[in-house]
């Protein structure tokens, strides 16, 4: 027994060692695999990064990362050794046909399982301590941490990398097990040999899967607003991926033999061998590369969107001022209780020796609502309304409106209000909460003046500033709407100073204006200070750019390894059919013009459909990066336009450097 045990583990190393074309990028997928895992892992359970401000948005973040992570690694060790697994069913065979029984098969697929296990685990792990402290220095740096960052060992990483391993090369192993039993042994012997089938055209598939994709185009291309955008963007995922399958699957397949069908073109040599080795390829290929587009789809969006968002910081705060007090009534503010407000808000910021400068004092009632046409009626829930219907007005007096725009409205007629809103209004009349009101539209006029405006009406479906008379005119409209919404009244203002002198004066605001609330009338109140919010959006941001370099370098090298595989088993099926070209009159330049020109096209196809991927959901993509106060289209479309030239280039080098393994192979 012991003999034999020492049989099957030299037969487990002498078969790596024989087939370590395959296994090698394997072994070296699974130690990346398992680093990347224990690095997330270790960062997210370091202390360091539990402790410092903001850390429960760096845990979110981190945590979405780890399990995004978890579940491709899987998903991924599996689709590659379902492919090693199909390219040794002769050499399994073979096997069986010297003697060898299922049951020693299997203790050699066991050892197998042992040796790439304790490689990939324990080479990641000894990887993964070294780099998750470069990752770390890394994150610190992007989110604008200065604390330091103490070397230590996650053991609890270690333990989970291990255990997520352990299952997963256990399901592997059992899959192998499941492949042996059921197998027949002179069927695994000529399972090479067995001749193909010509792939049927399957149109009903192939228009579903090109109306998948242009339904999701037409969804990415027409929404609204931010929360239609949220609401329609798995969808239109779904919808995508769904149609990339079929145009892959079935699309091309049956555009292949349209050209087949003209006769003209077909039948010249280079044309000839092109469509009919592809036609077979395409069959053989199609899911990998659909799996190709999809990946470079997921690798282009999350980087250039993290980019934009880390890129965008300082442009989302460029228009913001310094300090933005925001109070809440029940009853509208009086004039000496605004007067009362700005005075103790200037001694406060003077008390803490800064100069406060560009005050505006403002307000106005804010309305949930509901818009068909000219009818505006608030939102009602239980209305049977979804929230892309969902609308926002605010009610201003002219008085306020102009502190607002920091610039002058034209001269009103009696009873007549002025409106601007994200959506045309049909002639000069409007149907606000049960009453008629004469409007002048002013949207053209104040367009360009509220830039923080735009964003809103492009995150709810109707935006509107509706812009009444006097005090009077604004209260009868509140009396309308119920009388039972607060009314905001806002000062905004810059002031000097350095980041810490700005962020002390805020917070001596915070605890100071506490005590103005009796003699000010307030509710309540909110304080937005620039500086805090830079440190914010700095560590948010920061933490999805490293999320997303994080997954996207995961991704790339998810996609480079299934390149790579599908090269060598295409070099190895080629390889028999082009030495038969060549046998029947063929010239050797005739053949190697045919595998360049179908290798070209097969690999340049997934990014072409990808980039058209990208480009379709740029407008739901712009919409969402709302979220995060980016606005900056301009920005946007160069960090699009640069991701894609650096992912090309990459994808250009793994294509060149695969093609010479492939032509090796087939010119053998």
């Amino acid at each position: 027994m012991k003999f034999m045990k020492h049989l099957y583990r030299r037969l487990a190393v002498t078969n790596l060692r024989s087939n370590q074309q395959f296994y090698l990028p394997y072994i070296l997928v699974g130690i990346l695999s398992s680093m990347l895992f224990y690095a997330m892992r270790a960062i997210q359970g370091n202390e360091g990064v539990s402790n410092i401000r903001g850390s429960e948005t760096l845990g979110i973040v981190l945590t979405m990362g780890l399990v995004i992570v978890g579940i491709c690694v899987c998903i991924f060790l599996f689709y590659t050794n379902s492919f090693i697994m199909k390219r040794r069913r002769k050499e399994l065979g073979m096997f069986h046909i010297l003697g060898m029984e299922k049951k020693h098969i299997i203790w050699v697929l066991l050892w197998e399982a042992l040796i790439l296990y304790a490689v990939s685990v324990i080479g990641g792990l000894a990887v993964g301590i070294v780099v998750s402290k470069l990752l770390t220095m890394f994150l610190y740096q992007l989110t604008g941490l200065s604390e330091s960052i103490p070397f230590y060992i996650s053991w609890w990483g270690c333990l989970q990398t291990a255990e997520l391993f352990g299952i997963m090369y256990l399901i592997l192993l059992l899959y192998n097990f499941m492949q042996v039993k059921l197998a027949n042994p002179i069927a695994l012997l000529h399972s090479r040999n067995v001749g193909e089938r010509e792939p049927k055209a399957k149109w009903l598939f192939a228009v579903t899967g090109i109306g998948c994709i242009l339904v999701g185009y037409y969804f990415a291309a027409n929404v609204s607003g931010l929360i239609e955008a949220i609401n329609m963007f798995f969808i239109a995922v779904i919808l995508v991926i769904a149609g990339t399958y079929g145009l892959f699957m079935a699309g091309s397949i049956a555009f292949l033999k349209l050209l087949r069908k003209n006769k003209q073109y077909y039948y010249k040599t280079k044309h000839f061998i092109t469509v009919s080795g592809m036609l077979y390829r395409m069959k053989q290929n199609a899911v990998g590369l659909a799996n190709i587009c999809i990946l470079s789809t997921m690798v282009m969006v999350i980087i250039s969107t993290t980019v934009c968002m880390y890129a965008g910081l300082e442009d989302a705060l460029a228009k913001s001022k310094e300090l933005n007090l925001s109070f809440y009534y029940k009853e509208y503010p009086t004039q000496e209780q605004r007067n009362y407000l700005q005075e103790q808000m200037q001694q406060i910021v003077t008390a803490q020796g800064r100069k406060m400068t560009d005050m505006s004092e403002y307000s106005y009632i804010p309305y949930i609502i509901h818009s068909e046409g000219n009818t505006i009626d608030i939102f009602q829930r239980d209305a049977g309304y979804s929230n892309t219907d969902m609308g926002m007005i605010r009610v201003f007096s002219k008085e306020d409106y102009e502190k607002y725009l920091g610039c002058s409205l034209p001269e009103d007629a009696d009873g007549m209000a002025f409106i601007n809103s994200s959506q045309r209004i049909e002639g000069t009349s409007v149907q606000l909460f049960g009453q008629s009101w004469q409007v002048q539209d002013i949207t053209e006029l104040v367009k360009g003046k509220l830039d923080n405006d735009e964003q809103y009406s492009q995150m709810v479906e109707d935006m509107i500033d509706f812009v009444v008379a006097d005090m009077e005119a604004v209260k009868q409209i509140d009396q309308s709407a119920g009388g039972k919404y607060d009314i905001t009244y806002e000062i905004t203002a810059n002031i000097d100073g350095t980041k810490e002198e700005k962020k002390q004066c805020a917070e001596a605001l915070k605890t100071q204006m506490d005590d103005c609330g009796e003699q000010g009338g307030y509710d309540a109140r909110m304080l937005i200070c620039t500086a805090d919010q830079r440190e914010m959006y700095l560590e948010l941001n920061g933490g999805f750019l490293f999320l997303g370099l994080f997954l996207g370098t995961m991704f790339l090298m998810i996609t480079v390894l299934i390149i790579y595989y599908k090269q060598i088993s295409e070099g190895y099926e080629d390889r028999e059919r082009f030495a038969i070209m060549t046998k029947v009159g063929m010239s050797s330049s005739e053949v190697k013009a045919a595998i360049r020109s179908q290798v070209r096209t097969i690999f340049f196809l997934p990014i072409t459909v990808a980039v058209m991927h990208l480009v379709a959901a740029f407008p739901m993509l712009k919409l969402m990066l709302l979220l995060f106060n980016i606005k900056n289209t301009v920005l946007f479309i160069w960090c699009l336009a640069g991701t894609v030239v650096v992912f090309f280039i990459l994808y250009f080098t793994v294509f060149k450097l695969t093609s010479r393994r492939y032509y090796q192979i087939v010119y053998q």
